[in-house]
């Protein structure tokens, strides 16, 4: 059973990039924080006798945790829509505390861009995905413009190949990222795709969902 502040710390420090900070005069406060980003994703304290832990939660399990457990309440101090308390008086399961704890880091660390990447890596070889395609698989079909910005800005083009991404109409970028205005063409049929007037069929070539 998790129950002190040590346990929880402990736990938190598990997670890939976290560590340790107690940004406020008040030393009762100690929070988890992601590294790049400085996000915290755990804070632990002490209240009315027991500890507390704030952590991150989308809206749809918001609500399901408050009525689980009596012991789940709004978050104290924080935003009550994104953020729940938890107090260690025992009566948690530590698998759920553990598992609340993971939501929270997971929802800090998402971004979209890293949502857009991750998507364009399903791309097969030998298919092309769409703008609106990649948005859609990233969350949200209305950020397709975010998907154009972000594979221009991709930190790894051997590992996320935005070469396979094209526009609704099956067109190639005319002024693609990564080598001028015909390497995104040459990277196609060296994938197997056949390329016409800068152009891909996409019943042929394109990425089924």
């Amino acid at each position: 059973m998790m129950t002190t502040r040590e346990e929880a710390i402990a736990y938190g420090l598990t997670f890939s990039d976290a560590y340790m900070e107690m940004p406020f005069k008040d030393t009762n406060w100690q929070l988890i924080r992601v590294k790049e980003s400085k996000k915290a994703f755990l804070w632990v304290y002490e209240r009315e006798g027991y500890i507390n832990l704030n952590v991150k939660v989308s809206p749809e399990w918001r609500d399901f945790w408050r009525k689980a457990f009596k012991s789940v309440i709004a978050g104290w101090h924080q935003n009550k829509e994104h953020w729940n308390t938890i107090i260690l008086d025992g009566s948690i399961p530590e698998k759920d505390i553990k598992t609340m704890i993971a939501e929270s880091y997971a929802l800090i660390t998402d971004s979209p861009t890293k949502r857009i990447y991750k998507a364009v890596k399903k791309i097969p070889k030998g298919k092309v995905a769409t703008y609106a395609q990649i948005a859609e698989m990233a969350g949200d079909r209305k950020m397709a413009r975010a998907v154009g910005n972000a594979l221009h800005k991709n930190p790894d083009p051997e590992a996320i190949p935005c070469f396979r991404v094209v526009n609704s109409k099956g067109e190639c970028s005319g002024s693609f990222a990564f080598g001028g205005l015909d390497e995104q063409a040459k990277r196609l049929r060296e994938d197997g795709i056949e390329v016409v007037n800068n152009k891909v069929n996409l019943e042929k070539y394109g990425m089924k969902n």
